[in-house]
């Protein structure tokens, strides 16, 4: 099998860039970001329309095409990114680029209007986003393979949680690769709303593509698996905020224990060729009841031994970019000048971008052969302080003001990737590692539907002690102080 070709330059580490537009704006955006490397990209030449600009050079880089020719130019240069750098070009025809390119693996990035350009000043100001690395403390990597389209295109796809961000992120890249059907499943039908609109342009919530349901309802589950019989199932859907969860682990049991095995088994019995469970970093030696909910999850995948369906999970560290994530309050209290929350001065976590996270999640799927875990290769943890501070500096905030609030009960300090008894291992790609756990233990349906029961008569004591029974390496943590720091943790 051929190797996943990588997001960087292997020569200097940067993101190989064709730009669209060698007006003014694209011409200036090009000379700025080869001169100013922490914006991570490096253009290698340019795609225009204007038949008097073919094969012309300009500032050294040369018109390599027109925007027909995307396809062609992205195979022959290597380039994993596109920006576009003509602001008047209207936003049906980004979306159009944006599923072409992705089509190959590859990112489209818009310049904005003419009048925010205006507003900031410089061209390059506008890609201040990218300068991921010095917030994570290492380079964004562009996870998904070309070859991950093989294992997208003409597939009945199943998205659920498809209103959420990463699930709404799934549903973009997956319906660039070309599906036969992509059905959005969400229990929210203004998140459902949402992302119809970002997709097609429209929300009418009128098609099939669009499934009202909620994942704890097994007969409705079996129902919309008899009907539309997809063959790649994405599950999303999750209850992950830790600290509401740590004060109802009840519901936690309801939506991410049961409401995946009530997937697992209508996939199963109605013959999805691929399962893939979105689980989280705090899985491994889980100490909060979202950590030990979602490690239950996994083990409902590995207590399945299906003829022909495989399932998987992969573990997402912090996504930065997502609905409700560490970055958009920190934003937000630096703009308004109030003291930035931080639990602890040494608390650190693995972080990923939106992007990573939804590549993962793709190559799980082209890989997998059968039952495993994958994780992405995160680097070091990251000081949550660090990142504030970073943050800040990309936001031009001088002076940062922080308030500790201790440790919330479920939180650790710093988070794992593998849990007790778990080994990684190689896979074709060189930043993604797997693990097989051992099956679950005898007596383990037995105890699952104890907790199920406990969970439904809304017992949280006994579900806390099935829960340690069921997860033997979940080891709860009370927290520094009983106070919740503003902003939640997000996988």
């Amino acid at each position: 099998m051929s190797e996943p070709l990588l997001l960087h330059d292997s020569d200097n580490g940067l993101l190989r860039t064709v730009v669209v537009g060698a007006g003014e704006a694209g011409v200036a955006l090009a000379r700025d970001l080869h001169r100013v490397s922490s914006f991570g990209l490096e253009p290698v030449g340019f795609l225009d329309d204007d038949p008097g600009k073919a094969g012309r050079r300009y500032g050294g880089r040369k018109v390599l095409g027109t925007l027909a020719d995307l396809e062609e130019v992205l195979e022959r240069t290597g380039a994993d990114v596109v920006v576009v750098a003509i602001p008047s070009m209207p936003s049906h025809e980004v979306k159009q680029l944006g599923l072409r390119a992705a089509a190959l693996g590859a990112t489209v990035l818009h310049l904005p209007p003419f009048l925010s350009v205006l507003q900031r000043q410089i061209a390059g100001t506008d890609m201040r986003a990218l300068q991921i690395g010095p917030l994570i403390g290492r380079p964004e990597m562009h996870v998904v393979s070309r070859h991950a389209r093989d294992a997208i295109a003409g597939k009945r796809v199943l998205v659920t949680g498809a209103g959420g961000s990463i699930g709404s992120e799934l549903c973009r890249q997956v319906y660039g690769f070309g599906p036969e059907q992509l059905i959005m499943l969400d229990h929210d039908e203004s998140n459902l709303h949402r992302t119809q609109l970002e997709l097609w342009g429209e929300a009418l919530l009128d098609t099939e593509n669009t499934v009202v349901a909620d994942i704890r309802d097994s007969e409705r589950l079996f129902q919309l698996f008899r009907d539309h019989r997809p063959q790649i199932v994405f599950h999303a859907a999750a209850l992950k905020h830790l600290p509401v969860l740590e004060q109802h682990p009840c519901e936690g049991v309801k939506s991410n224990v049961r409401g995946t095995q009530n997937l697992v088994e209508a996939a199963v019995v109605h013959d999805v060729e691929r399962f893939v469970l979105i689980s989280t970093d705090k899985a491994a030696n889980p100490a909060s009841v979202l950590g030990a909910t979602k490690r239950l999850a996994e083990l409902v995948l590995e207590s399945q031994q299906p003829a022909s369906t495989v399932l998987t999970a992969v573990r997402f560290g912090n996504v930065l970019g997502s609905r409700g994530s560490l970055l958009h309050v920190v934003r937000d209290q630096l703009a308004s000048g109030t003291p930035v929350t931080i639990t602890h001065p040494d608390v650190s976590r693995f972080f990923m971008t939106i992007e990573e996270a939804v590549g993962l999640v793709l190559e799980a799927a082209r890989m997998s052969h059968g039952s495993a875990t994958y994780v992405l290769d995160m680097g070091e943890p990251v000081r949550i302080v660090d990142l504030v501070h970073n943050f800040a500096g990309l936001l031009n905030v001088r002076d940062v003001h922080v308030k500790y609030t201790g440790l919330r009960p479920g939180e650790k300090l710093t988070e794992e990737l593998f849990g007790a008894g778990e080994e990684a291992t190689p896979t074709d790609h060189p930043r993604i590692s797997m693990t097989v756990a051992p099956p679950p233990p005898a007596g383990f349906r037995a105890g699952l539907q104890e907790l199920y029961d406990a969970a439904a008569h809304n017992r949280p004591d006994e579900v806390f002690r099935h829960l340690r029974r069921l997860v033997p390496e979940y080891s709860p943590t009370p927290g520094l102080v009983s106070a919740c720091a503003p902003y939640p943790d997000d996988f």
